[in-house]
């Protein structure tokens, strides 16, 4: 079982940075991949970027490329989304989602049984 908490959301204007975190419940967090999703009002979940559990599989959403950056500290149990040079139509509620995964990482949201509560980001024009 893993429980995930976001945060590090809010308002920020267009070309600003801002930094989410993931925490993690459990002693087994460097076994999970992990990923980020978003949702904005309207529209469906859809995948942001995603890692490994051992960090050596990186994926991103092409959206997202070269402007976010995706990372984790397996010690602390922490899942980061860096996000750069941000723009309006990122504004949704961002959501942290882990499943087993050492080597691997996944892009679908049936593909992961645990997720956060999510953390609303906004930005502004």
């Amino acid at each position: 079982q893993v429980q995930l908490v976001e945060s590090g959301g809010g308002l920020v204007q267009a070309g600003g940075s801002l930094r989410l975190s993931c925490a993690a419940s459990g002693r087994t967090f460097s076994m999970y991949a992990m990923g980020w999703f978003r949702q904005a009002p309207g529209k469906e979940r859809e995948f942001v970027a995603a890692i490994s559990g051992n960090s050596r599989e990186i994926f991103y959403a092409d959206s997202v490329k070269g402007r976010f950056t995706i990372s984790r500290d397996n010690v602390k149990r922490i899942m980061y989304l860096q996000m750069n040079s941000l723009k309006p139509e990122d504004t949704a509620v961002y959501y942290c989602a882990a499943d087993q995964g050492v080597s691997r990482y996944y892009t679908r949201t049936n593909e992961y049984a645990y997720w956060g509560q999510g953390t609303q980001v906004t930005v502004s024009s």
